[in-house]
């Protein structure tokens, strides 16, 4: 071998070592600022879902871009917050209440009278009490270590929600000049396949958000029906909370069926069973009507890749993954479609029968000429 293919050849490992390091490098920058990045993508996915809104309230009614935008996080934050203290307030008042209650109800449960006595005795769980005393007294002083590790939590979790309003708030506020930088350095051809995939982010995102949030109150307010009827206690807290839990996919609507199964087994036995009936019999209602004929219209994904979607995503990231796993799914299909090669692009789906062409938002028979709406 000659000295020349002895320097090619340490050339090319040079190259294949140095690609190596920088993807490591990478890889070790995006773990060190992951929550960086959490809490951009949730932004970008609160400014893709408020865009649309934002225009249109600045093409009806307010021509000035800044207060478009400020109305409308103003509302939607607005409506967060009043959600919040439609839970919080009366949480407060049912503490404060328990509270003054305690020590009649720690009495009772001593004796084995009252509600609580009665669970206790129904569960053997005072002679269990009596006899793990001193265990039962280490584990609560080992509750109170975490305290400072819970209030770090909390203030991050604050620093975190502001970080992702401004972050929304800025993106929808800068979109149209961001667009236009965009679309004037790619040049026309490539301008309009970026506004038609821009269009059905838009338009999957929105739909996903909006479709979770209908499903949600649909829970919610069945929840409320059948605890009201029952007579379980603060019914309304309840299914709101029930509500919030079906957000989550996957799991939350399991979180939500415990929550209101354990309040209506504290009001009675029987309450508690039809409570668990109900929730068994919607689930299957949810599951295979609701979630099909909604989130059909909105994210063509099947079962399968939504599951692992969802699974990668809470893996990765947690609660925020597995709440952005869907539409972020949906969004990649919208990527691969558009920038596969045409031949794979013509496959029609097995789940409706279109085209890739036709699901990711392509021209249709009949379009003509017309120009594409900006994304």
């Amino acid at each position: 071998m000659s000295r020349a293919d002895d320097r090619g050849t340490a050339r090319r490992a040079l190259i294949v070592i140095g690609l190596v390091l920088a993807t490591m490098l990478v890889l070790v920058l995006l773990w060190a600022t992951r929550r960086v990045l959490i809490w951009l993508l949730v932004a970008v996915f609160f400014a893709v879902a408020l865009k649309p809104l934002v225009d249109q309230v600045e093409r009806r009614w307010v021509r000035r871009r800044a207060l478009a935008t400020l109305l409308v996080f103003l509302a939607a934050f607005g409506l967060l917050a009043g959600i919040a203290a439609g839970i919080v307030l009366p949480l407060l008042d049912e503490v404060g209440r328990f509270a003054d209650r305690a020590p009649e109800l720690l009495r009772e449960a001593r004796a084995g009278r009252g509600p609580i006595g009665e669970v206790l005795q129904r569960l053997r769980l005072r002679e269990y009490a009596t006899s793990h005393s001193h265990q039962i007294r280490q584990y609560g002083a080992q509750l109170r270590q975490p305290a400072v590790g819970l209030v770090r939590g909390v203030l991050e979790t604050l620093a975190g929600l502001v970080t992702v309003i401004v972050l929304a708030y800025l993106m929808v506020l800068e979109a149209p000049r961001i667009i236009a930088a965009t679309l004037a350095l790619v040049g026309d051809g490539p301008a309009q396949r970026l506004r038609r995939v821009g269009r059905d982010t838009s338009r999957t995102i929105t739909g996903y958000l909006s479709g979770n949030l209908l499903i949600s109150v649909i829970c919610g307010g069945l929840t409320f029906l059948v605890l009201f009827l029952t007579g379980v206690p603060f019914a309304a807290v309840i299914a709101l909370l029930v509500a919030i839990a079906d957000l989550i996919p996957l799991v939350g609507a399991t979180l939500g069926a415990i929550l209101a199964a354990g309040a209506g087994f504290l009001h009675s036995p029987g309450t508690g069973v039809v409570v668990l009936v109900f929730f068994v019999v919607y689930q299957q209602v949810e599951n295979h009507l609701l979630q099909p004929l909604i989130m059909s219209r909105a994210v063509r994904l099947n079962p399968l890749t939504v599951l692992v979607s969802v699974l990668l995503a809470a893996e990765l990231a947690g609660l925020v993954g597995a709440l952005l796993a869907i539409p972020a799914a949906g969004v990649v299909q919208i990527l691969l479609r558009e920038y596969a090669p045409a031949g794979l692009r013509s496959v029609p789906s097995p789940a409706t029968g279109d085209t890739d062409d036709d699901a990711a938002g392509g021209r249709h028979p009949g379009d003509g000429d017309r120009p594409p709406a900006d994304g």
